[in-house]
């Protein structure tokens, strides 16, 4: 499991986490403050003090995500036994209290610290591949990175349906341990191979997308 802030054992954290609950089961509009705070278990009076107003609890929990998600990934890239750990339960049990406030936030157009920091730490996996890449790429590791986050987080959002689908709660150890296992095969089998995917590229019309260079 990823560290706790040493900041996290506050009044301060207590209201963000009791927000974040309130934000996912509620909804940002129908939480108040006040219900905050009880949930917290601190005065509302305390809640402003700390955050200023709703909208500024809001933005603290959506940078608390965007933190989680670069101390998971500096985890990995330091992991010098790669494959001693699992990941997916990494996440799971640093996001997993926050499901529903990710999930809502997420489809409202908000978390952008999070989501952002996905496509940041997306671009740099991608880009290290390239540099192995025998073929330059197309697309610029930026959209590429984007599309990936948005792939990934996809299966949090859509949980209830993969669960019911693979016939296993993905927040249950068995589900956390199915998924690492899906992804492992799927991202060690591409669909195409370099010659399918040039010559259905070659079929799309009005392509203008400027190439990479492996170094770029």
């Amino acid at each position: 499991m990823v560290a706790p802030d040493p900041k996290d054992f506050t009044a301060r954290a207590r209201i963000r986490d009791a927000a974040m609950r309130q934000f996912g089961e509620r909804g940002f509009d129908q939480a108040t403050i006040r219900s905050i705070a009880e949930a917290a278990g601190v005065s509302s009076g305390l809640v402003r003090h700390h955050f200023g107003s709703k909208e500024g609890l809001r933005d603290a929990c959506d940078s608390y995500l965007a933190r989680t998600v670069q101390a998971i990934s500096d985890r990995a890239q330091a992991d010098s036994a790669p494959g001693s750990v699992n990941y997916v339960a990494v996440a799971q049990a640093a996001f997993g209290p926050y499901r529903s406030y990710v999930t809502r936030a997420l489809v409202e157009g908000r978390a952008a610290p999070m989501f952002d920091m996905l496509v940041d730490q997306s671009g740099h996996w991608l880009a290290e591949l390239d540099r192995r890449r025998p073929d330059s790429p197309e697309v610029p590791v930026e959209a590429r990175a984007t599309v990936v986050a948005a792939m990934s987080l996809a299966v949090s959002v859509l949980q209830e349906h993969v669960s019911r689908r693979l016939g296993v709660d993905l927040l249950s150890s068995e589900g956390v341990d199915l998924m690492a296992r899906i992804l492992l095969d799927l991202y060690s089998h591409p669909y195409l191979s370099p010659e399918e995917a040039e010559t259905m590229r070659s079929r799309l019309p009005g392509l203008t997308a400027p190439k990479e260079g492996p170094d770029d």
